[in-house]
Formats: structure tokens, C-alpha cells, sequence
């Protein structure tokens, strides 16, 4: 009987730095660039590292989702927990780093079944938690949820900065400027109505 080979400790130093390195290759060149050679390269080590931490590299794409994931759980706490939390959020959406992870993610889900659950499943699980979080945000500052669903926020949002950022790999932005400002002005307008409701 095969028995299973061990692997590095998640704690390690080393596995972070083969994660992070991971990371950037998604950023800058998408998740096909990850490889055990690239990662290996990136972060200063010998590529048979790579192997001792992960079995596969579809594991190493996930430990870099599952990273992703928690940083973005981080921002998006503080975002919501400003004065302006739908002003803040727009900010983080449309920071480029997450879109372009967001749509590697959802590329490699696409492509790769060894994956596409765990991704889906999580996502899925993330939003339901995003909604939640974003619906107590606006209760907070006076927003109304219902006129306003935090559902179709959080889905208008991400739509947005994911499309106009796979456009812009294209070089295609005709319309982004005024779109962004037409989204601004919407939220602008929501906030400060609310704060003067509350006054």
C-alpha cells in the first residue's frame, strides 16, 4: 500500500514565499505562467521546493486563491466599516489587482476541473458573507436596502470592474471614463442622501 508522501509545514516561511511568488506570476502574467521552474525562480529557490510544499500546481494555485481570498476579506472589512462603505467598496472593486486575480480565478475555474469546485463553492460561500456585511454597512449609515439591495450592488460592482479590466487588456476603454463617473455620482448621490436623512 502507497503510503503518502509528506509535505511541508503550512507555517513554513518557505511555502509563504512560494505562494507569494505564485501570486505575482497570476497578477502579471495569468495562471498559465505559473510553473514549478517560474514560481522557484521568482521567489529565489530551488524548484524542487516547489513539490516538498505542493503536490500539485493546481495546489499551489489554490494556497495563492485561499491568500487572495483572506487579504480581500481584510480590505473589505475596513471598507465597509467607513463612513461612506459603498464609496470605499467601488474603490476596492475597481482596484486593478483584484480584478485581474478575480478573473484568473474564474479563467482557471473554467479550465481546469480539479479546481472549479473548490473555487465556485468558496466564492459562492464569500459572497453570501459579502452581501450580509455589506447590507448590516448600509443599515449602519442610513442606506436603504431595499430601494438599494446589497445583492445587486455587490453583483453591479464586480461585473463592472472585471469587464472593464478584461477591456482594457484589449485595449478597449471607450466608455470606461464615463461609466466610472456615472457610477460615482450614483453612489455620491446615495450616500449623501442618506446622510441627511439621518440628520
Amino acid at each position: 500500500m502507497a503510503t503518502q508522501r509528506r509535505l511541508g509545514a503550512e507555517s513554513s516561511r518557505t511555502r509563504a514565499l512560494l505562494v507569494e511568488a505564485a501570486e505575482l506570476l497570476v497578477q502579471e502574467e495569468g495562471y498559465v505562467a505559473v510553473s514549478a521552474r517560474r514560481v522557484a525562480s521568482r521567489a529565489d529557490l530551488k524548484p524542487q521546493l516547489v513539490h516538498y510544499y505542493f503536490r500539485t500546481m493546481d495546489e499551489l494555485l489554490l494556497a495563492v486563491f485561499d491568500r487572495f481570498a483572506q487579504r480581500f476579506l481584510d480590505r473589505q472589512a475596513q471598507a465597509l466599516a467607513s463612513a461612506r462603505p459603498l464609496t470605499a467598496l467601488w474603490d476596492l472593486y475597481t482596484d486593478t489587482f483584484v480584478a485581474v486575480i478575480v478573473i484568473e480565478f474564474f479563467a482557471l475555474a473554467n479550465h481546469r476541473a480539479a479546481v472549479r469546485d473548490k473555487i465556485a463553492g468558496a466564492t459562492e460561500q464569500f459572497r453570501i458573507g459579502q452581501i450580509a456585511e455589506l447590507d448590516r454597512a448600509m443599515r449602519r449609515v442610513g442606506i436603504d436596502v431595499v430601494a438599494y439591495p446589497p445583492s445587486a450592488i455587490v453583483m453591479l460592482m464586480m461585473t463592472i470592474s472585471t469587464t472593464m479590466k478584461m477591456e482594457s487588456n484589449l485595449d478597449i476603454e471607450h466608455g470606461h471614463a464615463e461609466l466610472v463617473a456615472l457610477v460615482k455620482r450614483q453612489i455620491d448621490e446615495v450616500e449623501a442622501s442618506a446622510g441627511k436623512d439621518r440628520n
